[in-house]
């Protein structure tokens, strides 16, 4: 019995040290400091901080390991740690809140991650935060009230982050430094204050003038790590120190051109100037009305360190290039804009000889684009414009040799859609715009294939390849928009619908086709066949009588 009642106790003793016994993390080592407890997880797969960990820890230190976030409320339970380190992870992401329930906080080590932005108000739940290092991040702004929390803080390390600018106010309005500003301050440990910057690939610039001013004033109690700071642009001051460059004042955008207005004849090359002067350097962009359709080389050039030269070129210019041409730059302290206004006279007396820059009969100018195709339908679009007092009017023409088809569309100037349907997939066709009833292939033509319909992929839309036939160059101001349908010189496009029985449930065909008034777009004799695949040579007596009438 009393052997009995000595295992029982033994079996007691085991499950009270048991109970007792310290948590820990598995893959993870606990430790008793002078200070408190330690947590140590190094090498250790955490992707999420774990959310039963203990009030107990004082020290906790997670490195080298995939954690990619610290969430809202991920210390809840922590409300003692004093140091946090979380360095060599891939932590991107800081929430509002992570550091909620830390009041006791006192270091935060985030060294070596993936930050390329800080919640800096996160810090307001932290007071007693003395020491934050964020080096070797991706960290590229700070804002002007980035410290306005961190009010006992005396070390700060930011070196080898990607800072390029940042304003002198950052620390102006930091609580610590107005602190040490105050009449009758005499702080105990003047030199406590340790600021980090180095190695950022800082912007040399006028906006960079007021942080290099404070830094070659800065005093105790701030000390900087390094105070050998490295411009590493622009071009003019690379490799150059803090304290060797002098900074101007920053300036918004001044344009000038050498001219405002300019005149030239059609078929003329012409470049459009402006030069801007600005601190820190502008960027140039330049609008004008057909900019959609009409795209001209820019070239911007720097001819001084505050300068900018951008030259707009038109080749062979017509007569719809006429118009106002603005020049808009722009930078950080503001925008400025300058407008060029071009006038591009129509040709003198006998045009010269044809040539695919050349204009043709007519003065017309005609960009025809594809915009959407599938396999049985195609959205054409199209700027056409004749220079002509009296209004002009264009013919679209639509066609295969392959699918025996043909559509002819009159429309008139302007910008205009047309779509067409019910085309034979992985089939060639040729569209064609002219001015009047000239015929097509002087004109704008593109050539495009139909998607096959293979596999259900019926109304999937397709990359187009397009070969752009360019015959008409001379151009003039879009005037007007009006656009009809009607049948061509003949009747073609009828024909091509009652030949064709994917487009009318027709049962037989006429038979031959219409004479046409064009000789580019030739006829061939017909040979249809149903849904069934059978050939049908039978004359439609209806259409037979229409055509006899």
């Amino acid at each position: 019995m009393a052997s009995v009642f000595r295992d029982f106790l033994l079996v007691l003793v085991l499950l009270d040290t048991q109970a007792a016994q310290p948590f820990c993390l598995r893959g993870c080592t606990c430790s008793e400091e002078s200070f408190g407890r330690t947590l140590q997880c190094i090498s250790v797969s955490l992707s999420e901080l774990p959310g039963n960990l203990p009030e107990e820890f004082k020290r906790v230190r997670i490195e080298n390991s995939p954690l990619f976030e610290l969430p809202r409320g991920s210390f809840i339970n922590m409300s003692t740690l004093e140091y946090l380190w979380l360095n060599f992870n891939n932590v991107t992401v800081i929430h509002l809140g992570a550091l909620e329930h830390l009041p006791q906080l006192r270091e935060l080590r985030l060294e070596g991650n993936k930050l390329r932005s800080v919640p800096w108000t996160v810090f307001r739940a932290t007071p007693l935060l003395r020491v934050l290092d964020l080096k070797h991040n991706r960290i590229d702004v700070l804002p002007e009230l980035a410290f306005q929390f961190l009010v006992n803080l005396t070390y700060l390390d930011l070196s080898s982050n990607r800072l390029t600018v940042v304003s002198k106010s950052v620390f102006l309005n930091w609580p610590a430094y107005q602190k040490c500003r105050q009449p009758g301050y005499t702080g105990e440990v003047l030199s406590s204050m340790v600021l980090a910057l180095h190695d950022n690939p800082w912007i040399c610039d006028c906006r960079l003038r007021g942080l290099v001013q404070f830094f070659r004033s800065i005093s105790l109690p701030f000390i900087l790590v390094n105070s050998y700071m490295i411009c590493q642009g622009p071009l003019s001051k690379a490799g150059q120190l803090f304290h060797e460059i002098e900074l101007s004042v920053c300036m918004k955008p001044r344009i000038s051109t050498s001219r405002v207005k300019v005149t030239i004849q059609v078929g003329q090359n012409v470049t459009l100037r402006c030069l801007a002067q600005a601190r820190p350097s502008p960027t140039i962009a330049w609008t004008y009305p057909l900019s959609m359709w009409r795209e001209f080389d820019v070239v911007t050039s720097s001819p001084a360190e505050d300068a900018a030269l951008s030259e707009l070129t038109i080749p062979a210019a017509h007569i719809v290039d006429s118009g106002n041409y603005t020049c808009l730059a722009s930078n950080s302290m503001g925008r400025s804009t300058l407008i060029i206004s071009l006038q591009v006279l129509p040709p003198r007396a006998l045009p010269a000889p044809l040539s695919p820059s050349s204009p043709l009969e007519g003065n017309a100018y005609v960009d025809l684009r594809v915009l959407k195709q599938t396999a049985h339908g195609i959205l054409l679009q199209w700027l056409a414009v004749a220079d002509s007092s009296e209004e002009e009017w264009f013919t679209l023409y639509i066609a295969s040799d392959e699918a025996l088809w043909k559509e002819v569309v009159h429309i008139g100037p302007g910008i205009n859609t047309y779509a067409v349907e019910d085309l034979l997939p992985g089939t060639k066709y040729e569209a064609c715009i002219s001015l009047g009833s000239q015929p097509p292939h002087q004109g704008r033509c593109v050539v495009f294939v139909t998607g096959r319909d293979s596999g259900g992929l019926e109304g999937r839309e397709r990359l187009l390849h397009i070969t752009v036939v360019l015959c008409v160059v001379l151009l003039a101001v879009p005037v007007g928009l009006y656009a009809w349908a009607a049948q061509g010189l003949c009747s073609c496009r009828e024909w091509g619908l009652y030949c064709c029985p994917r487009h009318r449930k027709v049962p037989r065909c006429p038979p031959a086709a219409p004479q046409c008034g064009d000789s580019s777009f030739q006829d061939h004799s017909v040979i249809c066949e149903d849904p069934e695949g059978h050939r049908d040579t039978e004359v439609d007596e209806e259409r037979k009588e229409g055509d006899s009438g």
